[in-house]
This record gives C-alpha cells, sequence and structure tokens, in this order.
C-alpha cells in the first residue's frame, strides 16, 4: 500500500484516542485523513469502433486507463446529471448503434461492484460477446459515428488539509473540490480494492464508526449528483457527531 494512502485511510483499527473539548470528549485519531485533488487528462487511443464486433474488439485490447475514462471518469465528466446511461460504451450503443436491450445491459453494470478494471472489462466484454451470439445480425451492422477509445492519466496531488475528528473531516469534504470529491467518494474503489470508499474505510478504521462508514457507503451514485452526495455525506456526518456528542455527554454524567 503507497504511503498516500496510507496517510489517507488511516492503517489500524480503532486507531483514536479521545481528547476533552470544554465539557465533552472528542474522539481523535492517531492516523489523519490526508485529502487530495485529482486532475486528469485525457488521450485519444489509436483505437475506435464502428461495429458491435468492433466494440467488442476495443474492449478487449484496450488499455485499461481507457476502461477507467469510459466508466469511473464518466460519472466525474458527468457529475451534474442524474438521467442517461452511466458509461459511455452503454451510450455510444444506444445512440450510435441503436440497440437499446445491449445499452440497458451495459449500463446495469455498477462499477461500485468492482475492486479492479480487469474484472470490469472481462463483464463488459461478456456483455456483448453474449449479445451478439444471440443477435448476430447485428455484428457488423454499421453505426451513425464512430466510438473513439480515450484515456484518463490520473495526476493526483496533496489539497493542503487533513482531519483527525468528524468535525474536521465534515468541513474538509465541504471544501474539496467536484474531482477531490469524486477521488476519494468512487474512484477510490480501485486503489483500496474494497467495495468502500475513502471516507467510510478512515471512518471505520481509525475512528471505530462502522455504522456511520456502512451508511456513507449506500449513498447511491447514480440517483445523485456529485452535489447531491456531497451534502448527503456531510448531513449524515453532521447527524453522527450530534449523536456521537449526546452519547458520550450522557456517559460521563
Amino acid at each position: 500500500m503507497s504511503t498516500m494512502l496510507r496517510s489517507a485511510i488511516g492503517t489500524e483499527n480503532g486507531d483514536s484516542q479521545k481528547l476533552a473539548v470544554g465539557q465533552n470528549p472528542v474522539t481523535v485519531a492517531e492516523t489523519p485523513f490526508e485529502f487530495f485533488t485529482v486532475a486528469h487528462l485525457t488521450r485519444i487511443e489509436n483505437l475506435s469502433a464502428g461495429t458491435l464486433a468492433e466494440l467488442l474488439a476495443g474492449l478487449e485490447q484496450c488499455s485499461d486507463a481507457s476502461i477507467f475514462h469510459h466508466t469511473f471518469q464518466t460519472l466525474s465528466s458527468h457529475h451534474f446529471l442524474t438521467e442517461g446511461f452511466s458509461n459511455d460504451f452503454a451510450q455510444w450503443v444506444l445512440a450510435d448503434a441503436n440497440r437499446d436491450a445491449l445499452a440497458e445491459h451495459l449500463a446495469a453494470l455498477d462499477i461500485r461492484d468492482y475492486t479492479s478494471l480487469a474484472a470490469l472489462r472481462a463483464d463488459l466484454c461478456l456483455v456483448v460477446k453474449e449479445y451478439l451470439e444471440t443477435n448476430p445480425q447485428f455484428a457488423d451492422q454499421i453505426a451513425l459515428e464512430r466510438f473513439y477509445f480515450c484515456e484518463s492519466l490520473e495526476t493526483t496531488l496533496p489539497f493542503g488539509a487533513s482531519a483527525r475528528t468528524l468535525e474536521e473531516l465534515r468541513d474538509g469534504i465541504a471544501r474539496l473540490s467536484h474531482a477531490g470529491f469524486y477521488f476519494h467518494f468512487i474512484s477510490s474503489r480501485l486503489r483500496l480494492h474494497l467495495s468502500t470508499n475513502d471516507f467510510s474505510h478512515w471512518l471505520g478504521n481509525s475512528l471505530g464508526l462502522t455504522a456511520l462508514a456502512a451508511e456513507i457507503n449506500r449513498i447511491d451514485i447514480y440517483t445523485n449528483t456529485l452535489d447531491g452526495a456531497r451534502a448527503k455525506v456531510l448531513r449524515l456526518l453532521e447527524a453522527g457527531r450530534a449523536v456521537r456528542g449526546t452519547h458520550d455527554t450522557g456517559r460521563n454524567r
């Protein structure tokens, strides 16, 4: 695990202590959450598809960075939309290849279920392959426009903020750019190789707040914009801080 990842999410279960602030103790993590922001450079690959058969070949041959760009990165690029298909492959199959059923099957692949691009690529290929086996007459049908495979080259930068408490985590998330929130909340699954996000992972492992972590991880990234998802994370953190403060106050009376 990289140094950046260790510092971003904490490393040990229950890695926290309590400090008295006023009348109420505050849980403070020993390992801070380090906020990062991210920038993506898009590069067009020397690979395109004008038919479904060519799309399948492209899915098998394109780089992992291309699979990432057309699935995970699409959510960041269209963060203000909650309608339409969630990946570029499904959108092209619908709009340019005019194959509604295949588009729906491709769109049904939920990136939250994947912790590796290899597994996602395999399922994308399987969906297209099975469709063409059932409907071979559409394999070489010419699409209205060609699909051009692109890559996303990611650069991460420290955001200049860290958190050791719930309040500091909430304040940091409120200040994050869309790219930073996306990095920690969506694409984190590929870095962690876990079906979770950086915030939930740190809350569970560094503060021991497993229930709150699970609630945050259940936020639907498809029916919410990034702003909507962020607002729900902030509300849950605020509610968790209030409940924890009340519990700690009652316990120390």
